[in-house]
């Protein structure tokens, strides 16, 4: 007799149903199919796209050796342990999209005649954009002894992540760099406060996908809410999904596309996807892609500033979809690497003690071909050095991320002028911050491309109301009759107030640093 089919409980059924909607996805998240983009489009001739593939291998020969080498720079000689530095310090993971990505931007840079510099959100993959930094010249022009040949790429791959040498991180002392991402969130803030009065900069922002499960970023993509397109600079963010935090998927990683699409439109923003592993066509996904958002961006501004009429548009940005450790081995030891959490600090970690691993390393380093990308004397070769910008043009070098530079001092009366006036202690009272409220006032009056006040929604309770009369709260979102009765908004304001203290203070920081 045949046995009867055994019946499912509820509960089971449920919980099936729930798995499969939960894996339903798994195409969409997944950057080991076919390259997937919003914009279909080969801007890249095969000449271009052989140099662009070049160049980026060379990035990530120089990633590795940071986080590796401390001598045998160029590996002319077999790799042996002692050419490995004591203590592997530094990040892997997210290096490969964040050079791809200014890879690309330097494209656009040189076609378009662009103002720009760049914000790694995720600042722990510093590698990513040091690298380009020093292929560039910047940091051999900053810091002579990491010069370029054998001799100082041998230094710079020594001193990163060592004592008294490179910081692991875009610390300050970095060219180029105004923010350092070691805490995560603040990359869209400092992006929009450096870019505000500052019509014709782009900040090119690099936003984690593990940043993004912050609170002040979440806040930040409201900032294109006071942004100006007559007055103020663009900021071009792209979200980096490579999936994975320290050990753990990201969020924003593993929600489908619609979700994502809604949540950043939501925000304000007109997303276009690149997705995929796969390096030739992701390199014309990413060069179409990014060249349409440039385009955009500075058709906007055109379109404002010869109507003088001033409009908020849905600014574009990029979710760019790559594998986490991209470029590494796929497994290791018959465990994943690339594309997983393991890739996302030092990827192979056993090299000191494990001569296999040591093979695999320099295996690895060799498949980038480096006698075919740097010169006998250890400098990149000519052809791909043309790819990049030159000058103030290269974003690493660019004068906005240089607060010493740009700082102009402000306009400010004698603060004695304001004092109140006691005639007798003790009888004599009024009211402090109404007095400074008419400090204030002067200085935004006196300095209207320089100055700003912001805050958490508290400049009236503070008693600095005073203030709209020189310069009323910026406000780039939607408007009401009743604002006309003591609302005090207007486009061109030089007061931004949002709740998040977090992300205005952010704000009001790269003002301060950067802008003025």
């Amino acid at each position: 007799m045949d046995a009867a089919p055994v019946q499912q409980s509820q509960s089971e059924v449920s919980a099936s149903s729930d798995i499969q909607t939960l894996t339903g996805e798994q195409e969409t998240w997944s950057v080991y199919t076919k390259t997937r983009s919003t914009v279909q489009a080969q801007p890249l001739s095969q000449d271009e796209l052989d140099k662009y593939t070049r160049y980026f291998h060379a990035t990530m020969y120089l990633c590795l050796g940071m986080l590796y080498l401390k001598e045998n720079p160029l590996l002319r000689a077999p790799l042996t342990k002692e050419h490995i530095k004591p203590r592997l310090l530094g990040h892997w993971g997210s290096d490969a999209g964040q050079s791809f990505t200014y890879i690309h931007f330097n494209r656009l840079i040189k076609k378009y005649d662009l103002d720009a510099f760049v914000i790694s959100g995720p600042g722990h993959g510093a590698p990513g954009l040091i690298s380009n930094f020093y292929l560039e010249g910047v940091y051999s022009e900053v810091y002579p002894n990491k010069s370029e040949d054998v001799e100082g790429m041998q230094r710079f791959f020594k001193q990163f992540s060592f004592p008294g040498g490179i910081g692991s991180h875009m610390t300050p002392e970095t060219p180029g760099s105004i923010h350092e991402g070691g805490e995560l969130g603040y990359s869209l803030s400092h992006a929009f406060g450096a870019v505000y009065d500052h019509p014709h900069t782009i900040a090119l922002t690099i936003v984690g996908d593990g940043e993004s499960e912050t609170g002040p970023l979440a806040t930040s993509w409201h900032s294109n809410k006071f942004l100006n397109p007559i007055t103020d600079g663009a900021v071009l963010p792209v979200l980096h999904l490579n999936g994975y935090k320290i050990n753990n998927p990201t969020i924003l990683s593993r929600i489908s596309h619609d979700e994502l699409r809604s949540l950043m439109v939501g925000y304000g923003w007109k997303p276009y996807f690149v997705e995929g592993s796969d390096l030739e066509t992701m390199h014309q996904a990413m060069a179409a892609t990014l060249e349409t958002c440039v385009k955009e961006i500075l058709q906007y501004q055109k379109e404002a500033r010869e109507s003088g009429k001033e409009f908020r548009p849905m600014w574009p940005m990029i979710v760019l979809r790559s594998p986490k450790g991209w470029t590494a081995p796929r497994k290791v030891e018959g465990k994943y690497l690339e594309g997983f959490w393991r890739a996302h600090q030092i990827p192979l970690t056993k090299v000191l003690t494990d001569n296999e691993q040591l093979k695999q390393l320099e295996s690895w380093m060799r498949e980038y071909k480096p006698e075919e990308l740097f010169t006998e004397e250890g400098r990149l070769i000519e052809e791909l050095r043309e790819l990049a910008p030159t000058g103030n043009k290269r974003m690493s070098a660019n004068p906005i991320t240089n607060g010493g530079i740009l700082r102009r001092p402000l306009k400010l009366q004698k603060f004695q002028d304001y004092a109140l006036k006691v005639d007798k202690p003790g009888v004599t009272s009024g009211p402090s911050m109404s007095k400074f409220a008419e400090f204030l006032r002067d200085i935004v009056r006196d300095n209207q491309t320089t100055f700003r006040v912001m805050g958490p929604d508290e400049t009236e309770s503070n008693k600095l109301s005073a203030i709209y009369s020189a310069g009323k709260k910026v406000w780039m979102g939607g408007y009401l009759p009743e604002d006309e009765d003591g609302g005090n908004l207007a486009p061109k304001g030089r007061v931004m107030e949002m709740l998040s203290e977090a992300s205005n203070i952010q704000v009001n920081m790269q003002c301060e640093a950067d802008s003025y």
